[in-house]
């Protein structure tokens, strides 16, 4: 008996992130019985899931666009009949235009994009069913996992650190551009597979770069004094694993400030039609970004979250919705020429682009308008990484509101990005003596892989 794939849904359906096939359903079974002490044989089950046979797919590096707010999927990637805001009549607000991929429409903003969308999965029915609300959706899009009261849950990116591993000295496999937050961080994997951020992409992050005031010999006194009080200090905590995972983080921190790490941040190495190409505040980003995947960091987050024209960024309540358009072509501009450069240095095929947000919108209009929160089904986009490319994946109903076909939980959408990266979704981690899969039972959408 199949429960999940190939089977729509009816209206009166009960909406659940965690559709499930007969064989997940005992496999969780398994795992709670084994929580509470009561399955003997847990270990064996979970030798049996890390040797499940998974896709893979050749990246080496993951850029995930974070659109925080919630982008409207109906206005994007999902297109439906037209609607009127003014009149509040249900659909999407842009006309939707045709696309590198047969009978695969996007909104007209996404002209550029439009014409290279053959080099993307579109994963259109990805749900959940976390309140519509942002930091709760922020938190789940980011670890695959509701919160508990026992275990920390590292984030995606720590994830990807944690089991790629830096790529060379001085360099971290983990750079979050944008604002730093604990839903971004490693959880229990620790401070060594944290991130290091920035918000200036001129300047790189804080505390890296030497003031102008100290001199060579200045830094090596101050960093020998603070060597002999890190020893003592640690030693004084040899069992304390929290003081020894940050003063190994300390040590990490000086080898970026001294290695080649420093160099991707300067934009002015490209040539000015370039950067010119990519757009204002984001697209410099999104350069960035390709810059670091360059000097070989594993992850790179970067936050469109900055600058927003109309005021709320994606969250478009109201008046949001009115000068929406524009933060898409900003989109628009910056993902496709990040695309096309990777595609150009021979890197997107090591490399998986990810464009993700905590929920999408609904089609219905407020009374402003805009739109609200809606987590039952939005669109991930994913391009590069060696995947099955220019295939939409998916079908919501008419007006984008739930998954007819080829329903995505959360967990899946994670599993299909850790397989690209060769990650096996099922590999089982530990929490202090806790087994912690990878994914929340999660499993890689197989369509996305050749």
């Amino acid at each position: 008996m199949h429960l999940r794939k190939n089977r729509g849904w009816q209206s009166s359906y009960p909406l659940t992130t965690e559709l499930v096939t007969r064989r997940q359903f005992l496999a969780r079974a398994g795992m709670g019985a084994a929580a509470l002490g009561l399955a003997g044989n847990y270990p064996l089950n979970v030798a049996a899931a890390e040797k499940k046979n998974f896709p893979k797919g050749k990246a080496e590096h993951c850029i995930f666009l974070w659109l925080p707010g919630g982008m409207a999927h109906v206005d994007t990637f999902d297109p439906k009949r037209l609607g009127d805001p003014a009149k509040r009549i249900a659909g999407s607000a842009y006309p939707a235009i045709n696309t590198a991929i047969r009978d695969v429409q996007v909104c007209e903003h996404l002209k550029h994009t439009a014409d290279i969308l053959d080099r993307f999965v579109l994963l259109r029915t990805v749900n959940h069913t976390i309140i519509d609300e942002h930091s709760a959706a922020t938190n789940f899009v980011h670890t695959g996992r509701r919160p508990t009261g026992t275990i920390v849950y590292p984030s995606i990116g720590s994830m990807v650190a944690h089991q790629l591993g830096t790529a060379g000295s001085g360099i971290p496999p983990y750079v979050l551009i944008g604002y730093p937050n604990p839903m971004r961080g490693p959880g229990f994997l620790g401070a060594k597979h944290g991130f290091v951020y920035l918000t200036d992409t001129e300047k790189g992050p804080a505390g890296l770069t030497r003031p102008d005031y100290l001199t060579t010999m200045r830094v090596s006194d101050r960093e020998n004094l603070l060597e002999k009080m890190r020893a003592s200090y640690r030693a004084q905590h040899a069992n304390d694993k929290a003081i020894t995972e940050y003063d190994d983080a300390i040590t990490g921190t000086f080898s970026l400030a001294k290695g080649d790490f420093m160099k991707a941040f300067n934009l002015a190495a490209e040539p000015s039609s370039l950067r010119l190409s990519f757009g204002d505040e984001f697209g410099q980003r999104c350069l960035l970004a390709r810059r670091l995947v360059q000097t070989g960091v594993r992850f790179i987050e970067v936050s469109f979250n900055l600058n927003f024209i109309n005021g709320t960024g994606w969250d478009t309540h109201n008046q949001g919705q009115k000068n929406q358009h524009i933060l898409i072509q900003q989109l628009d501009q910056a993902l496709s020429q990040l695309v096309l450069d990777l595609e150009k240095n021979k890197l997107l095929e090591k490399t998986l682009v990810v464009v993700a947000s905590e929920f999408g919108r609904p089609p219905e209009f407020d009374a402003g308008g805009g739109r609200g929160h809606w987590g039952k089904s939005f669109t991930i986009a994913l391009a590069g990484g060696g995947l099955k490319s220019g295939q939409a994946i998916g079908i919501t109903d008419e007006l984008g509101k739930l998954p007819i076909e080829d329903p995505i939980s959360v967990p899946d959408a994670h599993a299909t990005i850790f397989s690209a990266l060769g990650i096996n979704p099922a590999k089982t981690l530990h929490d202090g003596d806790r087994p912690v899969p990878i994914t929340d039972m999660g499993e890689p959408v197989r369509k996305a892989f050749a």
